[in-house]
C-alpha cells in the first residue's frame, strides 16, 4: 500500500520550490543592492580617496555639515526643486489624466501622444531643452518675444536656472503618474457620480466629494514617488549646466557624483548618499503617518 505523503511534508515540498524560485532574485538582491548599501556605509566611516583609507569615525559627517558650504547649497537646491515640482507634477499629471478619461473620440490616439515625452530618454530631453532654453535662438525666448517680452538667460543666470529646471520637469506630467491616475479614475464606479446627480450634485461637487477622496490613495503613492524621484535628479543638471551657474543647478544627488567620481572622496560621497536615505526615510514615515487624515481606503471602517 503506497503511503500519502504528510500535510506537513507537502507544505515543506511548496516551501522549498518556492525558496528555489526566488532564488535568482534573492541573490542579485543581496550582491547587487545590499552588499553595495553595505559597502557604502563602511565607507562613509573612512576617509578614502582610492589611494588611502583611513578610519575616522563620524566625522565625514561631521564636516558635510558644520564645515561644507556645498552640502547646504545642494540641499537647498533639491529642496527647492522638489517643493515646487512634486505638486505641479501631481496637479498636472491629474489634470491631463482627467482630460483622458472623457469617453471622445480618438482618446487613444490622445492618450499616446502625451504619453510619448516620458518614453525619450533622459539625455536625449536634456539636450533637446537645453536648445529650448537657449537664451538667443531658443523656443521659448522666440515665443516670449512674440508677446513683447525680453529673451531670458535661462540656463546662464543664476536667478532663473531653477525655474528652468522645473518647467524641464512638467515635460513629464504625461507619463507613470498620469497613467496611475488614469487607472485610479477607471476604478471608480460610475454608480457614485449617477447616486450623486440624483441628490443634485454639480461637476465640481461631484469632484470634491467623490474623485478627490476615491484618489487619495493614488495621490499619496504619486506623492511618495514624486518627492523620492525629485530629491533624486541628476541627468538634466549634470548634462545641461554641470551644476552652474555659481552652482545655482548643483543638485545633491549631482554634489555626490562629483565628490565620488570626480574628486574621489568616496567617503564623503557615501556619508552624502546615507544622509539622502535617512532625509527620504523620515520625509516618508511623515507622510505615511500624515496620510492617516486625507487618505480614503476603500471598504476601510471608519
Amino acid at each position: 500500500m503506497v503511503k500519502k505523503p504528510s500535510k506537513k511534508r507537502l507544505i515543506d515540498r511548496q516551501e522549498f520550490w518556492g525558496f528555489l524560485f526566488i532564488c535568482p532574485w534573492l541573490i542579485g538582491f543581496l550582491i547587487f543592492t545590499v552588499g553595495p548599501m553595505i559597502s557604502s556605509l563602511v565607507l562613509s566611516l573612512y576617509k578614502y580617496d582610492l589611494a588611502n583609507a583611513k578610519f575616522v569615525g563620524f566625522e565625514n559627517y561631521r564636516r558635510l555639515c558644520t564645515e561644507d558650504p556645498l552640502f547646504w547649497k545642494s540641499l537647498k537646491n533639491t529642496a527647492l526643486y522638489a517643493l515646487l515640482t512634486v505638486p505641479l507634477g501631481i496637479f498636472g499629471s491629474l489634470l491631463v489624466a482627467l482630460l483622458l478619461n472623457q469617453p471622445v473620440k480618438g482618446v487613444r490616439l490622445f492618450r499616446t501622444l502625451f504619453y510619448l515625452p516620458s518614453m525619450v530618454p533622459a539625455v536625449a530631453s536634456a539636450l533637446v531643452w537645453q536648445w529650448v532654453f537657449n537664451a538667443d535662438n531658443g523656443i521659448l525666448n522666440q515665443a516670449l518675444a512674440f508677446i513683447g517680452l525680453p529673451n531670458i538667460e535661462w540656463l546662464q543666470n543664476e536667478k532663473f536656472t531653477l525655474y528652468a529646471f522645473v518647467i524641464m520637469s512638467l515635460w513629464g506630467i504625461g507619463g507613470q503618474r498620469m497613467i496611475i491616475f488614469l487607472a485610479g479614475l477607471q476604478g471608480i464606479p460610475e454608480s457614485y457620480y449617477e447616486a450623486a446627480r440624483l441628490d443634485g450634485a454639480g461637476t465640481l461637487a461631484q469632484f470634491r466629494h467623490i474623485t478627490l477622496p476615491c484618489l487619495s490613495p493614488v495621490m499619496f503613492f504619486n506623492l511618495v514617488l514624486g518627492l523620492v524621484g525629485a530629491f533624486q535628479v541628476f541627468t538634466s543638471a549634470y548634462i545641461m549646466t554641470s551644476g552652474g551657474p555659481n552652482n545655482a543647478s548643483l543638485f545633491y544627488s549631482l554634489y555626490i557624483f562629483r565628490n565620488g567620481f570626480e574628486y574621489f572622496k568616496l567617503g564623503k560621497a557615501s556619508a552624502m548618499a546615507w544622509i539622502l536615505f535617512a532625509i527620504l526615510l523620515g520625509f516618508t514615515l511623515i507622510q505615511f503617518a500624515l496620510s492617516k487624515k486625507w487618505v480614503h481606503y476603500e471598504g476601510e471602517a471608519k
